[in-house]
């Protein structure tokens, strides 16, 4: 759903399946043509956002259930959304999400056995009709993705541990995984799923592929935000 001139592109997927690698990619990529690129992620994205993040990645919120944690993700994304992504789409950017409305489908409400109708109730007053343009599904076999996590988390920080999502049990991931390919299956316009086990280049040269097809007119305004996906 287009918010002014701009467009919402979502990445979504299993721990390890290489979201922010190919966000940074596609901005390079978008940005040497000349567009005003935002890069976000969630949870976090505004200064409210990044708050409810450290309780939840923390896990200091696991102890209030399923119910309070979903309550907590639409939270931080009403936040997001109005002071972040909606500002931005208004102004013409090109705004990339890392994980958006669909990880609240999959980890609240299809592994975190939440009803279908509650998670919808809070997404619709979270987006406030700010939903992507188009969101990728980087799929992976969860096993492969949980070792790339592990591999990742190890290079930046030696002694952390895996956060409150990657430490779950792999049965758990796949399901997260089957859950992303029913999505994308029952809004084929808005999905489109991309094999993560393809090279680093491949991956990204059929991101820009699809991506291109949507894109706005270049405005004469380039992005200087940070990229703010990890």
């Amino acid at each position: 759903m287009s918010i002014g001139k701009g467009l919402f592109v979502s990445f979504e997927g299993g721990e390890g399946a290489g979201k922010s690698t190919q966000i940074r990619r596609l901005a390079e990529a978008l940005r040497r043509h000349g567009y005003d690129v935002l890069v976000t992620r969630e949870p976090g994205g505004s200064p409210g956002a990044e708050a409810v993040r450290h309780v939840l990645l923390s896990g200091a919120a696991e102890m209030f259930g399923t119910r309070m944690e979903a309550i907590l993700f639409a939270a931080a994304r009403s936040d997001h959304v109005e002071e972040v992504i909606r500002p931005a789409l208004v102004r013409g950017a090109v705004v990339l999400c890392d994980r958006f409305m669909d990880s609240s489908r999959v980890y609240q409400g299809v592994t975190g056995n939440l009803e279908p109708e509650f998670i919808e109730a809070l997404q619709r007053v979270a987006v406030n009709g700010v939903v992507p343009d188009c969101t990728l599904i980087l799929d992976i076999p969860a096993s492969l993705g949980l070792e790339r996590a592990r591999r990742r988390g190890v290079a930046v920080s030696p002694t952390a541990g895996p956060d409150r999502f990657e430490k779950e049990r792999i049965e758990t991931h796949e399901k997260r995984r089957e859950a992303y390919l029913d999505i994308a299956a029952a809004d084929p316009e808005r999905c489109r799923v991309i094999d993560a086990q393809q090279t680093e280049d491949a991956i990204a040269a059929e991101i820009l592929s699809i991506v291109e097809q949507r894109l706005p007119p270049v405005t004469e305004t380039s992005s200087t935000y940070p990229e703010t996906a990890q």
